[in-house]
């Protein structure tokens, strides 16, 4: 995966520095597994703006991603790496030999015409799914399931991956992205591998429009707000607008928001690095 910088030619490609898409093979995406996305542009059932800041945005196709894998112990060939709108990570598309087509997110390293399972006892090579009990320790891994069946929930943007430290009887402790370490049940399934695209964080938009492209729209700071619309409003001049916080009050930027009983709270064993 790489990244160019565009020539400036344009204003709006001064600054910009976007994807080379190298691992992509494929632009149409397979038609069995998409169905339309429609956008609600921040509304509610009754047509009232529920959200701000959301609206337009190119038209998009939902590929349906297995996050599960459960289809143990029958092999798929990757028959392609292709970009997905709906996520940062790319996709990959798996025939199987039974004959059946998925979408799974793709690894790095995963390339047109490997062979990847999920099961028991396989081998922990990149994009095969295996338990959390079979892993062995100091393996990177990502698209991690946090209860058995459930599918993978953690570890699923573009270039993100969690650590298996160690294993404690029913549990199996993991370094997670944020840098929190936490219990999870060894019978959770887990992909081997870095998610793929790390260098998204390295794209740069350059304009205003490719964010209107991304169905974003425009955002008022509070501080340039008048004291009737947001906390950090009001002032003469160029106030600093106070202490930071949301347009309902909630404090930001350090305030914690966690539960303090959170049930899940007893599974951590040491907090996300601030």
């Amino acid at each position: 995966m790489s990244v160019r910088k565009l020539k400036p030619i344009t204003p709006g490609q001064r600054f910009k520095v976007v994807n080379n898409f190298d691992g992509v093979s494929k632009s149409a995406p397979e038609k069995s597994l998409v169905k339309g996305a429609s956008k609600s542009g921040g509304r509610n059932n009754s047509g009232k703006m529920t959200i701000r800041n959301v609206g337009g945005g190119h038209k998009q196709k939902y590929r349906l991603v297995d996050f599960k894998r459960q289809k143990f112990g029958v092999p798929a060939v990757v028959k392609s790496i292709e970009y997905d709108p709906n996520r940062t990570a790319f996709v990959a598309l798996l025939y199987y030999a039974d004959g059946h087509k998925d979408y799974v997110v793709a690894q790095n390293g995963l390339k047109v015409g490997d062979t990847i399972v999920s099961g028991e006892e396989v081998a922990p090579e990149i994009g095969n799914a295996m338990k959390l009990k079979n892993i062995p320790l100091g393996t990177t891994i990502s698209c991690v399931e946090l209860r058995p069946g459930q599918g993978a929930v953690m570890a699923r943007s573009a270039g993100s991956y969690a650590q298996l430290v160690a294993r404690d009887g029913k549990y199996a402790i993991l370094r997670l992205p944020s840098g929190e370490s936490r219990m999870i049940l060894v019978e959770c399934l887990a992909t081997i591998g870095v998610v793929s695209n790390s260098d998204h964080q390295l794209e740069v938009l350059g304009k205003a429009g490719s964010k209107r492209w991304r169905g974003r729209r425009s955002r008022v700071r509070g501080v340039v707000m008048n004291p009737v619309d947001h906390p950090m409003g009001g002032g003469e001049g160029r106030s600093s607008g106070g202490h930071p916080r949301s347009r309902n009050g909630i404090p930001a930027k350090g305030y914690k928001t966690r539960a303090k009983k959170k049930s899940s709270s007893k599974y951590i064993i040491e907090k996300r690095k601030k």
